[in-house]
């Protein structure tokens, strides 16, 4: 009986922290999209009563009702997440390091690793590693970060001969990736490599070594005044 009732306790925790956390949510989306609750709302009802509309036609309304009851609560859970998606990204956009964020959440099989390369400029470029091969991300001066990808390809070149580089420049200019569809470009390269071949390229890059392993940065989006120490090293 104690077991039984520290695991209903347990759960009841977990359950209190998921709705804590789906409230926390929901008030950062509302803050850049004030309509969120309404849109929400409205397709909850257009669906349902949709649903609910062809069971009475059809002389269903308990069965359509039910299944309009839960269709449509998954459709708000859906748009829920894509509409806080892109509210965070609103939020991070602009902000040093938000690259690295997203990064962070592209999900499993890829390994990121933050600011492998960093000009006093606080141009920055970050790396991940996944089947599709290695995607250099930089965020900053367009003009800047070109200089910084090159050099960390030559970098690399050494090293990973025979895995295949991409990147990416984080903008809203010709030619750059918008941050909110970062993960998206990145999940549209053919995957080419291997598990093993995804391991061995990630060990050797590890080896090589990277800015974040000589130089401490605070994790997350790196604030706008921070300056790289005087004899700090430089790609």
């Amino acid at each position: 009986m104690a077991r039984k009732a520290n695991t209903e306790g347990a759960d009841s925790a977990e359950n209190a922290g998921r709705l804590k956390q789906i409230a926390l949510t929901y008030k950062m989306t509302r803050r850049s999209d004030p309509k969120i609750g309404l849109v929400l709302a409205g397709l909850w009802i257009v669906i349902f009563g949709v649903l609910l509309a062809i069971g009475f036609a059809i002389g269903h309304p308990v069965y359509l009702g039910i299944l309009g009851f839960f269709v449509a609560v998954i459709a708000v859970l859906v748009i829920f997440g894509r509409r806080a998606e892109a509210a965070a990204f609103g939020q991070m956009e602009g902000q040093p390091g938000a690259a690295a964020a997203v990064l962070d959440r592209i999900g499993r099989g890829w390994t990121t690793t933050p600011a492998v390369a960093m000009n006093r400029s606080q141009d920055v470029v970050h790396r991940a590693v996944g089947k599709a091969g290695i995607v250099l991300v930089a965020e900053g001066n367009p003009n800047r970060v070109k200089s910084l990808l090159a050099a960390e390809k030559k970098r690399m070149a050494r090293i990973v001969v025979d895995v295949p580089v991409h990147d990416i420049i984080v903008g809203d200019g010709e030619g750059q990736v918008p941050l909110k569809k970062v993960r998206v470009k990145m999940l549209k390269y053919p995957r080419i490599l291997s598990g093993p071949q995804v391991t061995a390229a990630n060990d050797r890059l590890r080896a090589m070594g990277d800015l974040m392993s000589n130089m401490p940065l605070p994790k997350g989006p790196m604030p706008k005044g921070m300056r790289m120490p005087r004899g700090g090293k430089m790609r």
